[in-house]
Order: structure tokens, then sequence, then C-alpha cells
């Protein structure tokens, strides 16, 4: 019962995750093409910057934009935070429940650094909070000054903690790492700038003062920046499921041309909502690198670092049979070169040839084997009741 529970707790911090993060993606999509589609007219209010008009859900409406703040503080006013906020808590969560949890699964390879768990949690969560630390200290530093030069540097110190963490955790942790760092940079510029310096703001309005402009500059920065990582941050979302993505020798190049692509894709549209001509170059940038990606993921795993050693020793009665029944029923398709027709890589990267691996999965079979009949996808190495009878018996005394 205990594995059934956990498996949906993890399902529902999935789903909470994946809709806080519709929901915050949703509002700052929105807002960053309201925030280039405004319009400088001579009819607008006192201290407006621009205004633009809307149509949605058969009525319209009439946005207008203070780049500071307007002269008077209005009744009400929305504040948009509890979307990054519930993002980054369920998405943390999850990295708890599936990575830090199951860190000898999902994170440690000893094939590339044979780690103790508590080792390797310490190694992400310093990695995920340096990489906020020195974005931050690139954001407060001359290179702010130049959107281009710190957009360089951010990618660059991306790129490096990806390139780095390629020789610690196995690829899908890997990835997955660079994933909540990206994720935390965004959530932490709404929570640590965009949010306090708009309530700066609001307090200069109700001391009668004029609110300082550079405070909405800031937080105007920031929130681009989050707009161009969106989209890298969600392909790492999808893409723990696809090996090829994470599971090969030049993933940390994969993520790198994965962001290049991100960028060019939002380039694009925050060129058109600026009413200015689409630039269509940005597609054969953006072809170019899915192109590379494909050709990089051909190129094989990445070769073992470590001798990996197995298991020594006679094993027992029953792991023998269940050893027996993952390799006749599951491995065409778990293993490093599958023989299952149609399938070019280990389905999720879990390979199931070495005793090694039977066991470091075996709570993942257990699951999809014997709680449930998922695996083989519609039984089609014909695995029988006895089969999934030993299976069981064999992950009751692992």
């Amino acid at each position: 019962m205990d594995a059934i529970i956990w498996e949906w707790v993890s399902f529902f911090v999935r789903w909470t995750h994946v809709m806080a993060g519709i929901a915050w993606i949703g509002s700052s999509f929105y807002f960053v093409h309201l925030d280039l589609s405004l319009k400088q007219r001579p009819s607008l209010p006192e201290k407006a910057y621009g205004d633009e008009w809307q149509v949605h859900g058969g009525g319209f409406y009439h946005m207008v934009k203070y780049l500071v703040a307007p002269p008077q503080l209005p009744e009400h006013v929305t504040w948009f935070k509890w979307e990054a906020y519930a993002t980054w808590l369920s998405g943390f969560a999850l990295l708890v429940i599936v990575y830090y949890l199951g860190a000898r699964l999902y994170m440690i390879d000893p094939a590339v650094m044979d780690i103790h768990p508590i080792s390797a949690v310490a190694y992400s969560l310093g990695g995920i909070f340096l990489g906020w630390f020195l974005y931050n200290e690139f954001c407060e530093s001359d290179l702010a000054r130049s959107d281009l030069k710190l957009a360089l540097s951010a990618f660059a110190m991306i790129v490096a903690f990806a390139f780095i963490y390629s020789f610690v955790f196995s690829g899908r942790g890997a990835f997955m790492q660079i994933g909540a760092m990206m994720g935390t940079i965004m959530a932490a510029n709404v929570f640590m700038v965009i949010i306090p310096n708009q309530r700066k703001v609001v307090a200069s309005l109700k001391a009668g003062e004029t609110p300082d402009p550079t405070l909405g500059a800031k937080g105007k920065q920031r929130s681009l920046h989050n707009n161009y990582l969106t989209l890298p941050v969600v392909f790492v979302m999808i893409g723990n499921h696809y090996p090829l993505a994470f599971a090969t020798r030049y993933s940390w190049i994969i993520l790198a041309l994965v962001i290049v692509m991100g960028v060019s894709i939002r380039h694009f549209f925050n060129t058109m909502h600026r009413g200015k001509p689409s630039p269509w170059w940005t597609w054969g940038i953006t072809a170019a690198c899915g192109a590379a990606i494909a050709a990089l993921s051909a190129a094989g795993p990445a070769p073992a670092r470590r001798a990996v050693v197995e298991p020594q020793g006679a094993q027992s009665e029953l792991f023998e049979n269940a050893q027996l029944v993952v390799q006749t029923r599951c491995s065409m398709c778990h293993a490093e070169r599958p023989l299952w027709p149609g399938v070019g890589v280990a389905p999720k990267g879990v390979k199931l040839e070495t005793l090694q691996d039977i066991r470091a999965h075996a709570g993942a079979i257990r699951v999809t084997a014997v709680l449930t009949h998922s695996m083989p996808p519609g039984n089609v190495t014909e695995i029988t009741d006895e089969e999934r009878r030993i299976l069981k018996d064999w992950v009751a005394v692992e």
C-alpha cells in the first residue's frame, strides 16, 4: 500500500506543478505581449506610458500602463505572484519526492561518480542556490547596462553548470538539475526582485513620494529574462521522459542548443508583438539547432568514467528467477541497444541488463509490472501471471 500512496502523492504533486506552471507561463506570456504592444497616444492619462485595446470573450478591454506608477494608488491592485510561487514550491516538492528520495535511481550513476545520496542532494542544492547567487550578481553588476552582455553571461553560466554536472550526476539527474536551477532563477526573480520593487513603489505612493523609476526598470528586465527562460525550462520538464535528450554523450550541448532555440522562438513572437517586421530568420536558427540536437543524440551514450563493480557471489534462487523474467520479458527494450523493432533507445533511459540495473529499478518494476500491468505495454512480450508473481515475491524481499 505504501508504494501506491507514494505513487499518487508524486502524481498529484506533478499535476499541481503542471497547473501552476500553466498559470504562470500564461500570465507571463500575456503581460510581455501586452507590454510590447502598447501604443503611445496624445490622449493618454497623466504619467501613462502607453495603452492597447484588446478584444476577448465577447468584450473589449482598454489596457493602460504607467511606466512607474499612476499619480494616485488605486483602491484595488491585482498582484501576479502566487502562480510563480506555487510553481516553484510544487516543483521543489517534486524534486524532493522523485530525485532526492530516489537519488540512487535518478541522480546517481556509479559509472559517472559513485557518491552517497546525501552528497548528491547537497551537490544539487548547492548548485541551485549558487546559480541564483551568480546570476543575481551579474544582474547587479555593470553587465546589466547591456542586455546582450548580461544575457550572454547568464547563458555561459548555465552551460558551464550543465557541463560540470555531467561529471557528477547521471544524464537524467544532470538534465533535471539545470532545469531546477533555471526554474529557481525565474521564481527568485519574482520573489526577490519584481514583487519587492513593486511593494517599494506602492509604499512611495502611499507616502506621497515619487517612486524610483529604476525599480520598475529592474523588474522589467528580470521579467524579460523569465520570458526567455520559460521554453527551455518546459523542454527540460518534458525531456526527462526522452532519453535521447538527457542520456547521450553530449547532453550538456543539447541543453545549450535548447536554450538557444527557446530564445529564438520567443524573440520571434516578442518582435511580432512590438508590431515590427517578423524576424523569420529565427526559425532558421531554431531548425538548425533542432537538427544539431538530433545529430548529437545519435552519438550514443557517454562513456563510463568509472568501472562499475557488479555484485559478486551466488545469487539466491528467488532473484535468479526474477532476473530471468526481466531479461526475457523486459530487456529487449530496456537495453543499451534495444532489440525490439522501432525502439531506438531504452524507454525513459531505464536499462535492465545487469544485476545492478535490475536491483536499482526494483521499485519501478514493482509499480509497473506487479501493482499495475502497464509493463510490458499491451503485454507485447506475453508475460504470464506466474512470472508477475515471481517478480512480486522478489521485490518483497529486495
